[in-house]
């Protein structure tokens, strides 16, 4: 029996142990280091005193170090390599979050959870490029599917822990923290010990690159850059930015705030969303490796206006559990698909270059999310103009994706 799975798992491509090594990198520089706050927030609101605008400037902060990140980040890999940089991103996640444990003020906070940001973007760029260096174009939208499924296993685990551990104590979100951000230290380790910056460095080819002639394969690394088509894919990961984090940053608040939920209840929630999204990057990556990237973005942002919708219109509590089940299916489904897009457009030589721009752009979009959900709130009084807003932009990237310059997608066999 021993020898038979011993057999099995020499028969497995690296890459996929590359696609693991990412779902714990994604789990805990995105899940944990971003996707955790949700849960976090109204304890922590409540004990610090914090106001609406406030809460959502800690998650501003958090992406304007992402955004920084995103600006070197290429340039550092060029220097030091995805491995080195990654698992100093890392550390960086985890350090920053045990000492927002310590933290007693909102300006001490909001500095650390930028460090924070800082690692989250040092980390998942060079990642989700590492795609494109291990996987051809017909199993990379798979591929990457695969890994962001780790924010999904963090909202899971989030959901259901967090509310526990913040019973421990009077002010149990610090140790929440603490668990945080050890977890992730931890997971540093393991992602040096398998991560490898490309498959020559161990003696293997791409994954799928042996139904290709390598002088194809060159072609396809290769391909110039194309700034209207970068631009055009940069305005579509914006919109994503900008709405999703509306809704990972204040759904939990609005239903503990404004429909009476218990944190314990809410937390519930927030983990039906996490199991429902481990399907979204698998399910929907795959799917446009065989139908397109543009027929992909198009059905993921019509779910995610339904999802918005629902929550805006402040309709009975059976609409949102319609709209938790529509923003976790899908939840992941649009880094897949970008990654692969963009790698398709690009080349694989090109693409942790061009999806670090397209980042950037999603960058600026993550932060004016909260900050600006957080005004409307306090000038309104709640979040439903937030979350109108945000299927009013959704509906528009489903304009802009179906104009998406189409790719045709390889399907041979290996």
């Amino acid at each position: 029996m021993k020898s038979g799975i011993s057999a099995a798992v020499k028969n497995v491509h690296y890459g996929w142990f590359i696609v693991a090594a990412g779902c714990l990198c994604i789990f805990a520089s995105l899940g944990l280091g971003r996707f955790s706050l949700g849960m976090l927030l109204p304890a922590m609101g409540a004990s610090l005193q914090l106001s609406y605008s406030q809460m959502g400037l800690v998650g501003t902060c958090n992406f304007v170090g992402y955004l920084f990140a995103v600006l070197f980040c290429s340039r550092i890999q060029s220097i030091i390599g995805a491995r080195k940089l990654i698992s100093i991103a890392l550390l960086l996640i985890g350090g920053s979050m045990i000492m927002i444990g310590f933290a007693r003020s909102f300006l001490l906070v909001a500095l650390l959870y930028t460090l924070t940001g800082i690692g989250s973007g040092a980390s998942n760029v060079p990642m989700m490029g590492l795609m494109s260096t291990w996987f051809a174009s017909r199993l990379r939208g798979r591929a990457a599917g695969f890994i962001v499924i780790g924010s999904g296993f963090a909202i899971l685990l989030s959901g259901l822990v967090i509310p526990f551990l913040n019973s421990l104590q009077a002010e149990g979100w610090r140790l929440s923290w603490f668990v945080l951000g050890v977890t992730v230290t931890a997971i540093t380790v393991l992602c040096w010990l398998v991560l490898r910056n490309r498959p020559e460095d161990i003696g293997l080819h791409m994954v799928g690159a042996g139904d290709a002639a390598p002088a194809k394969r060159k072609q396809a690394e290769f391909r110039p850059l194309d700034k209207n088509v970068i631009l055009h894919c940069g305005v579509i990961y914006f919109i994503f930015g900008l709405t999703y984090v509306i809704y990972a940053t204040f759904i939990v608040t609005v239903l503990v705030q404004e429909y009476g939920f218990q944190e314990k209840a809410a937390g519930v929630f927030w983990s039906w969303v996490g199991f429902l999204s481990l399907f979204s990057g698998p399910v929907f990556g795959t799917l446009s490796d065989k139908w397109g990237r543009k027929a992909g973005l198009m059905t993921v942002f019509t779910i995610q206006t339904i999802a918005y919708l629902l929550v805006g219109l402040k309709l009975p509590n059976i609409a949102l559990v319609v709209s938790i089940g529509c923003f976790g299916f899908v939840a992941w489904s649009v880094p897949s698909i970008m990654l692969a897009l963009v790698g398709d457009l690009v080349g694989s030589h090109n693409t942790v270059r061009a999806f670090g721009i397209i980042t950037f752009i999603f960058g600026l979009g993550q932060i004016l999310g909260p900050y600006f959900a957080g005004l409307l709130a306090e000038s309104s009084g709640d979040f439903s103009v937030a979350f109108l807003l945000a299927a009013f932009l959704t509906a528009a990237a489903v304009v802009l994706s179906s104009r998406l310059k189409a790719h045709k997608v390889e399907t041979k066999k290996i």
